[in-house]
């Protein structure tokens, strides 16, 4: 699943504003933290196309079938399986399906069907009152970062970074979905410890790029979809918080310069750790142009001294966290490893 290549030269226009002061002018302080009602089996679950449309009709019918075989019944968004070029139909359908699933009493989790790229078009749209009166679970990632973001920074509400609708629900995963939204489990993750037929772990592995452990607010998700947010009310203040990123298909000078964009706008002298997750297909093309990732990762994150790592199970891989954005979290950069410090649901 791939999202857009998009934005790629806009976000350093945005560094003029004053982003720090713009985040905290409309961003709900952590004291407003709002926690989404509990989940269970036979609830009623939305599932709605706030991006890209699917490619096929069929997965449609996939994301359907996921969300029964969890356990739960499925109303659709009345737009959700629409096309307007790339888009999963217009902004306002798709804003519409939105608000429609949050203002729906019976409805008790929203889930995106993929990301791709178009969410963040639908920012001024969305009914934060009626989503803040009607707090549920937002469940997706990639693109579905624009509306984490959006919707933690308009209302506080707690919204969680994990697979699309459409997506892998390998074991893994809805094994990750269950011990997040049925048990309710203050989650430790680690990443899974499995060499396979190697003699020493390859795959899986995270690195250290500062040592030390660090505590916040879990915010951030897809790098690209975040800093073409820069400069908008629609991201969180970062003060003091935990800031996770992922990526797909960036060559490592574009990740270069998505993080030197969050340098200049001040997000990363203000956080207290960053985790890094998987950075799909970023690898330097060929000869002795580029710095490579972890470079890029020393020369950003080192000078901080806070708490950083790479190679958390975030991003666009099959097996993949569940993580609340706007949750409590400890992070132990040494071990490359992070809990939960609080509940996420109401009680």
């Amino acid at each position: 699943m791939h999202r857009r290549q998009f934005l790629a030269h806009a976000a350093g226009a945005a560094v003029i504003l004053p982003f720090l002061r713009a985040s905290k002018v409309f961003a709900t302080p952590s004291s407003g933290k709002l926690l989404p009602v509990p989940l269970a089996k036979g609830d009623w679950v939305g599932l709605v196309s706030p991006s890209s449309a699917l490619n096929d009709g069929f997965d449609l019918q996939l994301a359907q079938e996921v969300m029964q075989a969890l356990g739960f019944k499925v109303k659709t968004g009345e737009h959700y399986a629409e096309r307007r070029g790339h888009l999963a139909g217009t902004d306002a359908g798709r804003a519409g399906d939105i608000n429609a699933m949050f203002s729906d009493p019976e409805v008790k989790a929203v889930i995106a069907t993929r990301g791709g790229s178009g969410a963040a078009r639908l920012l001024p749209l969305l009914d934060y009152k009626a989503i803040r009166r009607n707090p549920k679970a937002l469940l997706g990632f990639s693109d579905i970062t624009a509306l984490h973001n959006a919707i933690h920074a308009q209302t506080g509400l707690v919204t969680f970074h994990g697979p699309n609708g459409s997506g892998s629900w390998n074991r893994f995963n809805v094994d990750q979905f269950e011990r997040v939204f049925f048990k309710r489990e203050l989650m430790q993750y680690r990443n899974v410890q499995d060499p396979g037929d190697e003699l020493v772990q390859r795959r899986n592995r995270t690195i250290t790029i500062a040592g030390g452990t660090g505590r916040g607010e879990l915010v951030g998700g897809n790098l690209s979809v975040l800093v073409a947010l820069a400069g908008s009310p629609y991201l969180p203040d970062f003060t003091g918080k935990i800031l996770f990123i992922e990526d797909v298909s960036e060559a490592p000078y574009r990740i270069d310069r998505m993080l030197t964009t969050l340098k200049l706008m001040g997000v990363l002298d203000a956080i207290a750790g960053v985790i890094f997750g998987d950075c799909s297909d970023c690898e330097p093309g060929n000869g002795y142009g580029s710095l490579t990732l972890s470079q890029i990762l020393d020369d950003h994150l080192k000078p901080l001294k806070i708490p950083a790592f790479q190679g958390a199970m975030i991003g666009h891989i099959r097996q993949q966290f569940i993580v609340p954005v706007g949750g409590l979290v400890e992070m132990d950069a040494d071990a490359g490893t992070f809990r939960m410090l609080e509940p996420v649901f109401q009680s």
